[in-house]
């Protein structure tokens, strides 16, 4: 394993999901599976999109709120640069973000990186194994963040303490239940219980 080829969200209705990510983000690497798993509170997982610059966040940001997502953190300026938080109809959190503060140029909707950040209970053991399942560590933080190399594909995966990533995105920490996600590209399960499944070809 050594790359994320697909995301799979458990939906109560997957053609409502399809629309409302066609008029959201439109990512080729989603896919959506119909299922009623109880789930409640932070299902302990984020998906960010990195972007070029500020009018490319408002763009994507505006367009899945039109499309029935509901804002966690409005975007705004910070030290890092300019980003915001929505929640999809589904659950799913995500986060738009950019490094820049100013725009360069005309917003697009191009998305540079997808970044599938899974909240963990101990950092340097859920680092470990997932070095052992093949991925390279890109960058790491002590006990309280990871980012492995994307590979060849299209999503990125890092690991952040549980807590830390649940007030990153201005919600409660706690949730119980299914994680409502299937990662592609292995078969597993990890330590904090989310599920890897092959793709299918």
């Amino acid at each position: 394993m050594t790359s994320i080829d697909t995301i799979t969200l458990d939906v109560a209705d997957t053609a409502a999901a399809e629309r409302f990510y066609a008029k959201a983000f439109d990512l080729d690497s989603l896919r959506f599976r119909e299922a009623q798993e109880p789930t409640s509170g932070f299902r302990g997982f984020t998906l960010s999109l990195t972007v070029a610059q500020p009018g490319t966040v408002d763009s994507l940001i505006g367009s899945a709120v039109e499309a029935g997502a509901t804002t966690i953190k409005p975007a705004t300026k910070s030290f890092w640069g300019y980003g915001g938080v929505v929640q999809a109809p589904d659950g799913t959190i995500w986060k738009v973000a950019t490094s820049a503060k100013k725009d360069t140029g005309p917003a697009t909707r191009r998305i540079d990186g997808i970044v599938l950040l899974l909240g963990v209970a101990d950092v340097p053991a859920s680092k470990r194994f997932y070095v052992e399942r093949g991925l390279t560590v890109d960058k790491s933080f002590g006990r309280m963040y990871a980012q492995f190399e994307p590979g060849t594909g299209p999503v990125s995966l890092g690991l952040y303490r549980r807590r830390a990533l649940a007030k990153d995105a201005g919600v409660a920490p706690e949730g119980t239940g299914s994680h409502r996600l299937t990662i592609g590209g292995a078969t597993f399960t990890d330590p904090d219980g989310f599920a890897w499944a092959e793709v299918a070809s």
